[in-house]
């Protein structure tokens, strides 16, 4: 079935528009509202899809475009335009915007792609450069597995995946906390490891480093950072109860020097955005769980869904 140059026009302005809408007023909304702490997987779902689908639409767009004048739909616009640029001639009615739609789509393509290969690969290396480090400052926590400990009196603790997964805790970590918060403390932690949080952690930075002038890339990589915590809190809070993982909440938070240990991953975050997150995780535990109504669930999962399918299906049937 074959698409009329106007379908394929309009399709081109539709995906160019939720390009827009998905680069800008959708997610500084979706940062804005109040139900994602009580849906934390819903609300990560919501925004992977905003991401995936926005970048379909930007690269759909220029692609539909661009390809107009070379055939009849998608796939033997394609060929045709494949087919002409190795014989280095183009149809008479290809344009000079024609070719530029095309090349953007291809630099952009290739520019999302790499991005998301190089923050892989560094973050990686990043990883393993740590683990080296920390065979040589840390020591392992007795009677805990694959835990280990650095001699540093400010209190922090985190998680660092890799082949042999560790979480690392600070003294001062361990003086300041109860056994009950400290479990809880390091179940937060493995709940990172386990859910591979890092993996969509390295994706929202790659989409916050490909796209460094939408200022909307560094609010998403705080949300869903954010979200990430309470989901890892979640796991955590089912065998240490609510009370004990706010009450190590609130122990860290009243130091004032979350994360502040040699050794640990650098938090980009200005102490009073961390301080803010650590108070947004406390209220959560402490305010009672709200949770979202099967109206608004029902629509998120609908919206998650439509976002992962309609750009495609635009870009295919153009």
């Amino acid at each position: 079935m074959s698409a009329s140059p106007v379908a394929g026009l309009w399709a081109a302005v539709f995906l160019g528009a939720l390009a827009v809408a998905l680069a800008w007023p959708v997610p500084l909304l979706l940062a804005r509202a109040k139900w994602p702490s009580a849906a934390p997987v819903l609300a990560v779902a919501l925004w992977q899809s905003i991401a995936l689908a926005g970048g379909i639409s930007m690269i759909g767009s220029l692609l539909v475009a661009g390809l107009q004048p070379f055939g009849d739909d998608l796939w033997s616009r394609i060929a045709g335009a494949a087919s002409h640029i190795f014989q280095g001639s183009l149809p008479a009615d290809v344009t000079l915007l024609n070719a530029f739609l095309l090349s953007a789509a291809v630099l952009l393509t290739a520019h999302l792609l790499l991005n998301l290969a190089l923050t892989s690969v560094r973050s990686r290396n990043q990883r393993h450069r740590h683990m080296e480090l920390l065979r040589l400052l840390s020591s392992p926590l007795p009677d805990t597995p694959s835990t280990r400990v650095i001699d540093h009196p400010a209190p922090a603790a985190y998680c660092l995946p890799g082949a042999r997964s560790v979480t690392v805790l600070s003294e001062g970590m361990i003086e300041l906390l109860s056994p009950a918060e400290l479990d809880a403390v390091v179940a937060h932690e493995r709940a990172h490891l386990r859910q591979k949080h890092h993996l969509l952690l390295d994706a929202f930075r790659s989409w916050k480093r490909s796209l460094p002038w939408f200022p909307i890339a560094t609010r998403a990589q705080d949300a869903v950072a954010l979200l990430l915590e309470m989901l890892a809190d979640d796991t955590a809070r089912r065998t240490s109860g609510d009370a004990v993982l706010a009450e190590a909440i609130r122990l860290v938070d009243e130091t004032g020097q979350a994360g502040a240990v040699l050794g640990a991953p650098k938090d980009r975050r200005t102490p009073e955005q961390r301080r803010a997150a650590l108070l947004a995780r406390e209220e959560r535990l402490t305010d009672g769980r709200r949770t979202v109504g099967p109206v608004l669930r029902a629509a998120v999962v609908v919206a998650t869904a439509l976002l992962v399918l309609v750009p495609p299906v635009v870009v295919l049937l153009s």
